[in-house]
């Protein structure tokens, strides 16, 4: 097994796009980067821990690989706004790749050059790629929010722009 350690803004939208991909065992919410051991949602929220919501994908290389992960996570946020994500600012929302290893962080700039040279975006893709630190599981309450408050969720990606943004950029 193996992990990839996203942030892209609001951790409940990047469950739901990875839990449906093959290889993928398991996607947890919670905090990354920071400097305070096992914060809360609310200490997080404060941006004085130097956490951003994250998750943290286990995968089977076997099956899937980096490089398909990032595939799918560039298509869950915007990755040209590093100051937060849609209605949601501030430092604990900014998006970051957080690389495991070097070959991580290799696969992860290059996949923003790719990026870059496509322009799929209006502005370039300036999505921070650091090296992992640290993950802490988020409360019970924000794990598979998608399944346990599919309405509230359903009315976040739309009111918050988020969804209309990712069809802008890659279709349905």
């Amino acid at each position: 097994m193996a992990y990839a350690t996203l942030a892209g803004g609001c951790f409940w939208c990047l469950v739901k796009p990875f839990n449906e991909y093959p290889g993928i065992k398991e996607v947890t919410s919670g905090y990354s980067g920071g400097h305070v051991e096992n914060p809360t949602y609310e200490e997080v929220c404060t941006n004085q821990t130097g956490h951003v919501e994250a998750v943290q994908i286990e995968y089977d290389e076997n099956i899937t690989d980096f490089e398909a992960i990032l595939d799918i996570y560039f298509k869950t946020f915007d990755p040209t706004d590093n100051k937060g994500q849609f209605f949601d600012r501030g430092e604990s929302y900014e998006p970051v790749i957080f690389y495991h290893d070097e070959n991580q962080k290799k696969v992860a700039l290059n996949k923003i050059d790719e990026l870059n040279e496509r322009q799929i975006f209006d502005k370039p893709v300036i999505t921070p790629v650091k090296p992992y630190k640290n993950f802490y599981p988020a409360e019970e309450h924000h794990q598979d929010y998608y399944l346990k408050n599919p309405a509230h969720y359903q009315g976040y990606q739309q009111g918050s722009g988020r969804k209309a943004f990712i069809e802008k950029h890659w279709g349905n």
